[in-house]
């Protein structure tokens, strides 16, 4: 099992220099990866300031060398495909191959989308989601792009340099469980990051529900063998002391997890401040 960090872009994480104090502590204390929020728009938290996810990560970039670093998730239909291509190749160039892209509709829907005049139907978004991951996909492999669909069109395009890992960077889906369809898309790809409808952000998730979504996930794929090995990400806050943490991560390890993803409570007062995030960082990963 492996363990990452995961913060918010806003409040002190709207910071490219908090960020990159955060990565280098993590990569210090023996954690795995740092992904970052990518939120243009949060009610919730409206107020605070945000940071761009993209220009976040790259300052993580320059502070590491050894964790993976993504967003935990980019909502790929509010990007236009090409610039978001550009933004992940350009980061995984620049850390040697350490990017992981996660991938799902984003939200709220009405906060992302419709507060810019976009559309916030769940279809359609769900549409231009497997359409851009497509050509996301594409993209990164820096040969010929051609491509008419229902939303997007590409007319004899190569982007270049192309990703360093090829066929380009593991990519994980999420969305909340119990909903089938987000579960059927991870399927295809490299990993799944679910959320639970009955556990809010920072809280673990139920045993059970993960042993059900493990199995569903694990039906439906269809992918060729591949060298990289499938990842449930699961994530929550847990103690730094390692044996009552283990006692969260064990029996969701024993159901399937592959990553433990450490978040504060999106409720709690801790959720954007530097100073908690760095004690629990600096106390180490939970260990099995």
């Amino acid at each position: 099992m492996r363990f990452s960090i995961n913060i918010p872009n806003f409040g002190d994480f709207a910071d490219a220099r908090n960020v990159a104090t955060v990565a280098a502590a993590a990569e210090q204390a023996g954690w795995d990866g740092l992904f970052v929020w990518d939120h243009v728009l949060h009610r919730r938290h409206q107020g605070r300031p945000f940071g761009d996810a993209w220009m976040l990560l790259t300052a993580a970039a320059l502070a590491t060398s050894r964790i993976r670093l993504g967003t935990l998730l980019t909502p790929v239909p509010r990007y236009r495909p090409q610039q978001l291509a550009r933004q992940v190749a350009t980061l995984d160039r620049l850390s040697g191959g350490r990017v992981t892209f996660a991938a799902g509709l984003g939200g709220p829907l009405d906060d992302e989308y419709r507060s810019f005049g976009d559309t916030a139907e769940p279809r359609v978004l769900a549409e231009r989601l497997d359409e851009g991951l497509e050509l996301l996909r594409r993209f990164w492999s820096g040969e010929p792009v051609d491509h008419q669909g229902p939303h997007y069109e590409v007319r004899d395009v190569t982007l270049v340099p192309a990703t360093v890992q090829q066929p380009g960077p593991p990519v994980w889906i999420g969305g909340f469980w119990p909903r089938r369809a987000p579960m059927r898309r991870a399927a295809r790809w490299d990993g799944a990051v679910p959320l639970f409808e009955t556990a809010l952000h920072g809280h673990a998730p139920d045993v059970a529900e993960v042993r059900d979504l493990v199995a569903h996930v694990r039906k439906h794929r269809t992918a060729e063998p591949s060298e990289r090995p499938f990842e449930f990400v699961l994530g929550g806050a847990t103690p730094p002391d390692a044996a009552r943490a283990k006692d969260v991560i064990g029996p969701l390890y024993d159901a399937g997890a592959t990553w433990w993803d450490e978040r504060q409570i999106e409720t709690g007062p801790d959720l954007d401040r530097l100073d908690p995030v760095l004690r629990r960082i600096e106390a180490g990963p939970p260990s099995l």
